[in-house]
Formats: C-alpha cells, sequence, structure tokens
C-alpha cells in the first residue's frame, strides 16, 4: 500500500520554477492564431500584420455586397456592370483590404528596424561581461539595466525568466521568438545550438554580434542604394497617368469630336462616327490602377526585399489613379 501510494503522486508536485514555466508556455500558446487575435485584437494586430484580414476582408465584403445590391436596386444590372460603379465598388474594396494591411507592416518593419539595429550592441556587451567572469544569468541581469532602445523590454523579460530558473538555451530560445525577426531568429539559433553543444558561448556571442552588424549594414545599404529606384518606378506611374491624361483630354476627344461633325454630315459610316470615349476612358483607369497595384509590389520587392512592403504604395498609387480618374479626367 505504502508503495501505490508512492507510486500515485499527485501532478502538481512540481517545483514553483516548473509551474512558472508551464504557465509561459500556455500563454504564449493561446495567444497564437485566430484565438488570440478575439482574445487581444489590438495586441495581435500589432503582432502579425496579416491578423488584420480577419477583420478588413469581412468588413470589405460586407461593403461591397450591400453596395452592389443598392446600385442594382436603383440603376439595374446592366447599367451597373456597363458602367464605372462596378469599377468603384472593387477599388473600394480593395483598398479597405489592403490599406491597413499595408500600414501596420509599415509600423512592424519599423519594429524590426529598430530591434535589429539594437542586437549588434545586446550581444557585444554580453560577450563582455561573459568573458570578464560573470555568470550568464548575471551578465543578462546587468544588461537589463541599460537602454537599447525598443529590446529594453524584451531583454527584462529575458532577465525574468532566467531569475525564475529558465535555462538558458530555453530563454534566449523564447526571446528570438518575441522578437519575431529574420536576423533575431538566426542568432538566436546559433547561440542556442553553441550552448547546446558545450562551446564557449562568450564567442559565440561575439560573433552573433559581429554577424548582426553585418546584417544590419548591408541591409541598411541596401535600402540606400536602392532607394532610387523605389522613387523611378513612382515617378514612371505619374508619368505613364499623364501620358493616359493627356492621351484621353485631346486624342480622344478630337477623334469623338470628329466622329460626330462626321455623323452630321452624313459621311460618318466608319470607325470616327462609333467611337465610344467612355468605354476607351474606362479601360484606360483600368490601366492606370493595374500599372500602380503592381508598381507598388515591385517597388517594395526591389527597395525592401518583399512585396508585402511595397502594398503601402499600391494603396497610395491606386488611389490616386482613381481620384484622377473620376474627378479630373
Amino acid at each position: 500500500m505504502r508503495r501505490l501510494a508512492l507510486s500515485k503522486k499527485p501532478e502538481n508536485d512540481e517545483s514553483p520554477d516548473e509551474r512558472i514555466r508551464e504557465r509561459i508556455i500556455r500563454r504564449e500558446k493561446k495567444e497564437q492564431g485566430f484565438s488570440g487575435f478575439i482574445r487581444h485584437p489590438i495586441r495581435s494586430l500589432v503582432k502579425s500584420p496579416a491578423h488584420s484580414l480577419f477583420l478588413t476582408v469581412p468588413l470589405a465584403l460586407g461593403i461591397a455586397s450591400v453596395w452592389f445590391y443598392l446600385a442594382v436596386s436603383e440603376y439595374g444590372i446592366d447599367r451597373v456592370l456597363g458602367t464605372t460603379i462596378i469599377d468603384d465598388i472593387l477599388i473600394v474594396t480593395v483598398l479597405i483590404i489592403i490599406t491597413p494591411l499595408s500600414l501596420l507592416d509599415f509600423f512592424d518593419n519599423r519594429r524590426q528596424q529598430s530591434l535589429e539595429s539594437a542586437l549588434p550592441n545586446f550581444f557585444r556587451d554580453l560577450a563582455g561581461m561573459n568573458e570578464s567572469g560573470m555568470t550568464l544569468p548575471g551578465a543578462v541581469a546587468l544588461v537589463a539595466q541599460a537602454e537599447y532602445k525598443a529590446l529594453t523590454p524584451h531583454i527584462r523579460r529575458l532577465d525574468q525568466e532566467m531569475s525564475w530558473s529558465v535555462p538558458f538555451v530555453e530563454a534566449i530560445t523564447r526571446f528570438g521568438e518575441r522578437l519575431r525577426t529574420p536576423l533575431a531568429t538566426r542568432s538566436v539559433d546559433l547561440i542556442a545550438k553553441a550552448s547546446r553543444a558545450g562551446g564557449d558561448i562568450s564567442n559565440v556571442l561575439r560573433a552573433a554580434a559581429i554577424d548582426s552588424y553585418e546584417f544590419v549594414t548591408l541591409k541598411t545599404d541596401r535600402l540606400n542604394n536602392m532607394f532610387i529606384y523605389i522613387v523611378i518606378i513612382i515617378i514612371s506611374f505619374f508619368v505613364y497617368m499623364f501620358v493616359i491624361g493627356i492621351l484621353t483630354s485631346t486624342f480622344l476627344e478630337t477623334m469623338a469630336s470628329a466622329g460626330q461633325a462626321a455623323e452630321g454630315s452624313g459621311a460618318g459610316a466608319g470607325f470616327m462616327a462609333t467611337i465610344d470615349i467612355d468605354f476607351y476612358k474606362r479601360i484606360f483607369s483600368h490601366a492606370v490602377i493595374l500599372q500602380g497595384f503592381f508598381s507598388g509590389l515591385v517597388a517594395g520587392q526591389m527597395g525592401e526585399g518583399r512585396a508585402l512592403a511595397g502594398l503601402k504604395y499600391s494603396a497610395m498609387m491606386v488611389f490616386i489613379g482613381w481620384m484622377v480618374f473620376r474627378f479630373l479626367i
């Protein structure tokens, strides 16, 4: 009976540190995916800009459906599909979806840049203190008192976890997961593997500091060098829109006037008598809007290495092209 009682120990017979670690893991799992979005929508949007689609896609589709229904009820299906009404519905739907996503991605990218710019100093200081004879928990605790811009709260949370007896490898791995940047993931993976292998952690931290510094420098140089191409892409869009505007307001207007004159004189049985200027304006507006949308994606890919980063340019150029053709041309 005594052996049986000993074998049936309660599941909660764990150390306080283990219970704290389990709570941390459970909380991080709850904050992921759609459930995390429902629990903390603002935090989820800041953490993952793509979660904005949970809101904007249903909202955009709802507005488009109501708008389409009201337009068909008032004008009829043929007029809605044959005029710019359907174009306006589609453009507004796309803008509602991509504008919040592009803004959130822009701020998230700035957050990543701020974190990555502070990582080299953090790794260097941590390596220097460890080389001087301090233990890793002591070095992290001392570094947590310094200021590293946006990285400071993450370092202090790392210090808290290590003060709860969380192993360094586990704590630094979670540290990298919370940062959610490519540089942090790569550097933390290197440090964790070297620590598991039993290598000199000071040398690894020093190597991570050098590698992260070179990464940030190369990324900054690339953005500075490619900025001129982003400007060229945006200027080319406005030049294209200007040419289309001139073509529409001069050439097509002249052709339409000549066609009407020819038709009035009885000699307008050819092409000029049947020209539909509104049809060509609509075709040109489609061309400008598509040009603006995809030019923005190309600008993002060239300038920042991500097409998603170009959505802010796409939203801007699509909106400008749409407004120009609706109110100026």
